[in-house]
């Protein structure tokens, strides 16, 4: 069986809206390096947006991850969302309740004009 592999790039909005994007898997071996992309140098998550596009795969340790990140964001006075999130993990998101928990959105333009119509 081989490992999964998942690489996380970033970048910060000029409204101070971090987005992350990760590409490939999340499971129990690649849980640890999308952890670590949500936590920042302060070691809160306040404002993110998280782009699924790329990703192929996600069990109940991205749910665990995603679970934790959200309640970061909550306790420090932010939030998390999601967006462009694909089918197979909507279906994941729904069945866990995690939908009713955290905002999604169609496309990564619209989570972020969110914000600026909040």
């Amino acid at each position: 069986m081989s490992q999964a592999h998942l690489s996380v790039s970033q970048h910060t909005t000029a409204d101070h809206v971090r987005v992350l994007a990760p590409a490939g898997e999340i499971d129990h071996t690649t849980a640890g390096t999308f952890r670590q992309a949500l936590t920042t140098e302060d070691g809160c998550v306040r404002h993110t947006v998280i782009d699924f596009r790329h990703v192929t795969f996600m069990d109940s340790s991205g749910i665990n991850v995603l679970v934790a990140a959200d309640n970061a964001a909550r306790n420090s006075g932010g939030w998390l969302r999601l967006a462009h999130t694909p089918r197979p993990m909507l279906d994941l998101l729904h069945i866990v309740g995690l939908d009713d928990v955290i905002p999604l959105y169609p496309t990564l333009n619209e989570a972020l004009a969110r914000e600026a119509a909040a």
